[in-house]
Order: structure tokens, then C-alpha cells, then sequence
């Protein structure tokens, strides 16, 4: 009598384009719920966002000067909005040293699912939220002046631009958070790196402002290009360029280009 041996699926193994598609956006689902689940989640996300708006509109609009006499919640606005989509980005190295933490990330290795499905899934769910909440700042931003002057079909591409560009750092955090493997060290270490590149860059305030020595770093800041490329498609010049779109597109592509093989390389050695 001959014996039947029954095989486990191989988690691992090569399922086809849309076997990765199918985890990808059951994952991308699954951390999309926990906001829902647990709201204040969302909540708190939004609140940041909302407090830097209204106090840089009103508290230092009135001290910081546009040229061309713009008003400066006009030109903050595309800042926040990259801002918002930066510090967003942080959520994925936070959420994936919190799953390995708490055993999760070896359940999901154990199932038959595409392993890269895990990252695409988190870092779409957290650009996802992302998109929320910049439409959300939208809304804060027309309540207190803000408008998209070059129309609607550029508020849309400066919108990409901007969720490009954070799903971008969302790897860069996931790289980290798999890295440290810890939920407060990864915290820690993403604001240290996140901080210094929103806030000396042109988000907030025109680079002219600043100290003659800090603007060529300024200048070449990635955040600078893609705020003031989004500034271009939504105010037009010379709120910047053209080029500017170009350069931070360049920048998306290199970022994904280096820290997507990185964190899946760092993934499949912790896991």
C-alpha cells in the first residue's frame, strides 16, 4: 500500500504577479481596519497636522514674508502637505517593529503569502492615510484662505506628488524599523533624521530667509525640490519650476531605486 504525502504550501514560493497583488492589498486591508477599530489612532495622526497649519498660519504668517505679495497660508500649504506625508511615513517603521514585536510577522510567515506582500501592504496602507489626511489639511487650509490657483487638474498632480514622494520615505522607515526592531528606537531615530531635512528646507519658510551658509544645503534639500515642485503645479511661478517636478521625481526614483531592496533584503534577515 503506498503512502500519500500531503505538502504545505510553500509560503515562499512563486505564485504569479497577481498571487502578490491579492496578499498585497489583503495586508494593505488589514492594516487599513486598525484605524477603524481603533480610531483615536486616526484621530491623533490628524491633530499634528491641523495644529502645525493654524499655528504657522497665525502665529507666524504675519512675520514671514512671500515675495509677490502672496499670502502666506498660500504658500505654506503645499509645504504642510509634504510635511503631513513625511511624518506619516514614520507609521511604517513604527508598525512593522510593533508586529514583529508582538509575533505577528512570523504568523504571516507561517501562512502561504508572498513575503514581499507584508511590506507593499504596509507601506500602501500608510499611504493611504496619508492621502486622507492631506485631504483633510485641504479641507483646513480653504477654511482659512487657502486655494489651488492652477486649477484642478494640478492640485491632483501636486497631490501625487506629494503621496509619491512620502510613500517614498515610507521604506526608508521601513528599512529603520526592521533595522532597530524596536517600537521606541525607531520613533527616536525616525524624527532625528526627520526633522532636521522638513524644517531646513523650504516647507515652511522661502529659503531666502534663511542664513546664506544653511541654503546650499536648503537648495539641494530633497523635501525643498518636491515642496516647491508642488508649490509650482498648485500656485504656479515663481513659487518654482518645471524642473523642480522633474528633480523630485528623480528623487522619488532614486529613494525607492535604493531602500525597497534594502528593506526587503533586511526583512528576509530578521525573518
Amino acid at each position: 500500500m503506498t503512502a500519500t504525502t500531503t505538502t504545505t504550501p510553500n509560503p515562499t514560493a512563486t505564485g504569479g504577479v497577481g498571487w502578490v497583488i491579492k496578499d498585497t492589498l489583503v495586508l494593505t486591508r488589514r492594516n487599513l481596519l486598525k484605524y477603524v477599530r481603533v480610531p483615536t489612532l486616526l484621530i491623533f495622526s490628524t491633530v499634528q497636522p491641523v495644529m502645525f497649519v493654524l499655528l504657522f498660519a497665525f502665529v507666524f504668517g504675519g512675520a514671514i514674508g512671500v515675495e509677490g505679495g502672496l499670502d502666506y497660508i498660500d504658500f505654506l500649504m503645499p509645504g504642510i502637505f509634504l510635511q503631513t506625508s513625511v511624518f506619516g511615513s514614520t507609521n511604517t517603521g513604527v508598525g512593522l517593529a510593533e508586529d514583529m514585536n508582538r509575533g505577528l510577522i512570523d504568523r504571516f510567515r507561517s501562512l502561504p503569502m508572498s513575503r514581499s506582500a507584508v511590506l507593499a501592504g504596509r507601506t500602501l496602507s500608510d499611504s493611504a492615510r496619508n492621502l486622507f489626511v492631506v485631504l483633510l489639511m485641504t479641507l483646513v487650509g480653504y477654511l482659512i484662505g487657502f486655494d489651488f490657483k492652477q486649477g484642478p487638474i494640478k492640485a491632483v498632480g501636486a497631490i501625487v506628488l506629494v503621496l509619491l514622494f512620502g510613500y517614498a520615505f515610507t521604506w526608508i522607515s521601513a528599512t529603520i524599523g526592521l533595522a532597530l526592531r524596536d517600537v521606541e528606537s525607531t520613533q527616536a531615530a525616525s524624527f532625528v533624521w526627520i526633522f532636521p531635512l522638513t524644517f531646513a528646507s523650504s516647507a515652511f519658510v522661502p529659503v531666502e530667509s534663511m542664513a546664506s551658509w544653511l541654503q546650499v544645503f536648503v537648495r539641494n534639500n530633497p523635501i525643498t525640490l518636491s515642496a516647491d515642485a508642488a508649490r509650482w503645479l498648485i500656485l504656479g511661478e515663481p513659487y518654482g519650476s518645471a524642473a523642480d517636478v522633474w528633480k523630485a521625481l528623480a528623487w522619488i526614483a532614486v529613494l525607492l531605486a535604493v531602500f525597497i531592496p534594502l528593506a526587503v533584503s533586511r526583512y528576509r534577515k530578521v525573518t
